[in-house]
């Protein structure tokens, strides 16, 4: 089954709704997460269910779902691209449009901390939980953890991910966790990315759950690359955060990064989604030549 245009597309939810769980449970499975260039690329789609629609200077590039599906297709149909990371509404949409076959999906968890809010810190599982990841056959579950010191809710985050780290390695699934130091600046939440903060957040992020058979870590690209990838054994894929106005700029960062072998790929939003010139697959042809 495949869906091109959008009457389509909401014709099948509101009249065979069904058929979503008949896609996910047919859907031919990767055999592994090693890449097809060796190293594992993903698209991210997961920042709507946040409230976060801003790439770029446009704030709500992100806001349109029909061209944001197409932007996405459009990225997991070039060679070298792996997956997709995203909440339960854009994987079922992606599986109604035949674009999910033979991918790695990564079930979205942690979207309660909406961006703006004053309980952003307080970042409530309210997507896929590890169970309903395994039944649906995704490969894993991502988790988003700001450590704000100023903010007691930070706790309860902390908690939700080490059971949700903990409930995806008992069924043998990748729990990625994207971590970070955290400070409200002007009442807004900003993430700090000196060094030193973020090779405290992944040593904190790899000590949670019951094991980390199954963990992997989702860092920014900062200053001093290698004292941060230093700090951990497990498995790394870079993020690849804002939209660059100098790409080549950019590129030369994430290269130097993907030399070390704690890298085993990236997973990349807005940068491929919305690049500065709007050409989604030659976005997507540099990084996977790069990989």
């Amino acid at each position: 089954m495949s869906i091109d245009n959008l009457a389509d597309l909401v014709s099948t939810r509101a009249h065979m709704p069904e058929r979503i769980r008949e896609l996910a449970e047919a859907r031919r499975r990767p055999e592994s997460l090693a890449g097809q260039t060796g190293r594992l690329l993903l698209v991210a789609a997961d920042h709507p269910a946040r409230g976060a629609l801003r790439a770029g200077d446009e704030p709500m590039a992100m806001a349109d779902r029909w061209d944001l599906l197409q932007r996405v297709s459009i990225a997991l149909d070039r060679p070298g691209v792996d997956g997709v990371l995203a909440t339960a509404d854009v994987v079922e949409d992606l599986l109604l449009m035949g674009a999910l076959e033979g991918k790695v999906v990564i079930g979205s968890m942690n979207r309660g901390g909406l961006a703006g809010t004053s309980f952003e810190i307080d970042d409530r599982f309210t997507a896929y939980d590890a169970d309903t990841i395994c039944r649906r056959g995704l490969q894993g579950g991502k988790m988003l953890l700001r450590i704000d010191p100023e903010d007691p809710a930070t706790v309860s985050t902390l908690v939700a991910c080490a059971a949700a780290v903990s409930g995806l390695a008992d069924r043998s699934l990748m729990a990625m966790i994207e971590p970070f130091i955290s400070h409200r600046v002007d009442g807004r939440v900003r993430n700090d990315l000196d060094t030193e903060a973020v090779v405290r957040s992944a040593t904190v992020a790899a000590g949670l759950g019951a094991s980390s058979a199954h963990t992997w870590l989702k860092l920014p690209v900062v200053e001093n690359m290698d004292r941060v990838l230093a700090a951990t054994t497990l498995p790394v894929l870079l993020l690849g955060g804002e939209v660059s106005a100098d790409q080549d700029a950019q590129f030369a960062l994430w290269s130097q990064a993907l030399a070390r072998p704690q890298v085993r790929g990236m997973v990349v939003g807005r940068s491929l989604l919305h690049p500065p010139d709007g050409n989604v697959a030659a976005a997507v042809d540099a990084t996977v030549e790069m990989m």
